[in-house]
């Protein structure tokens, strides 16, 4: 066997091995983690491949984001730290972390299933997750429950987030909603809600019960958990 039939040999053993040539061979269940990533990175360093830096991406991680997920809670800026990721590579990968969240929250639907508290804080568990602050969302129901608009009514920081009731309501009427659900997360991972949470929660019945609006729920979105004021029978004393 010739020296050159050997080396090709060798170059397409190599070659098969590689990410993208075992996708088209197997497919992507075949790729580990770091392999999927390294299809999107693409190319690599002068001193590191593809998959390895789809590794040292994936072991960016804090707290409760680890591997794949490490990609929610870095910034470009932190990408970009990354020997062989430049500002291009960096924003694909946070738009693939993005399309992640959409396609989850897509996935878990909410449409028709406003009267379900489980359902609804499975919507918001793969829209809050990820985030290391507080968010206050207004849900804007009609007659029959229905999702009118979803409403982002503060952003906070990592403890707590500013909610007024006139904001609420303002939202509620503009919208013409007869029914509200309000939706906030504890990005520390306990849902139980605080004291501030049981007084904003009552001020916002009481005074949705004179407009004839009613707050349906409150649910608390904790890691992996969640707080439903009217599963609790919070709502109606």
């Amino acid at each position: 066997m010739k020296q050159s039939d050997i080396s090709f040999k060798e170059h397409r053993t190599y070659e098969d091995q590689l990410p993208y040539e075992r996708f088209l061979k197997s497919g992507p269940e075949s790729l580990t983690d770091a392999e999927l990533l390294a299809i999107i990175i693409r190319t690599g360093s002068s001193s590191a491949s593809p998959v390895d830096i789809a590794k040292k991406v994936m072991a960016m991680g804090r707290g409760k984001e680890k591997g794949l997920n490490s990609l929610f809670c870095v910034s470009v800026e932190e990408l970009m730290k990354v020997h062989g990721i430049g500002e291009v590579k960096a924003v694909k990968l946070k738009c693939i972390a993005e399309l992640a969240k959409r396609m989850s929250c897509q996935k878990a639907d909410i449409g028709l299933l406003c009267n379900d508290p489980s359902m609804v804080a499975n919507y918001f568990m793969e829209k809050l997750r990820h985030e290391e602050s507080e968010r206050v969302f207004l849900l804007c129901l009609n007659n029959r429950l229905k999702l009118v608009q979803e409403v982002l009514l503060s952003m906070g920081t990592v403890n707590s987030a500013s909610l007024s009731p006139r904001d609420v309501f303002i939202h509620a009427l503009r919208t013409g909603a007869s029914n509200l659900i309000l939706v906030h997360n504890h990005p520390g991972g306990d849902p139980s809600p605080s004291r501030s949470d049981v007084l904003i929660t009552n001020k916002i019945r009481e005074s949705g019960a004179m407009l004839d609006i009613i707050l349906r729920d409150h649910i608390i979105i904790g890691d992996r958990s969640y707080y439903s004021f009217e599963e609790k029978g919070l709502l109606w004393q």
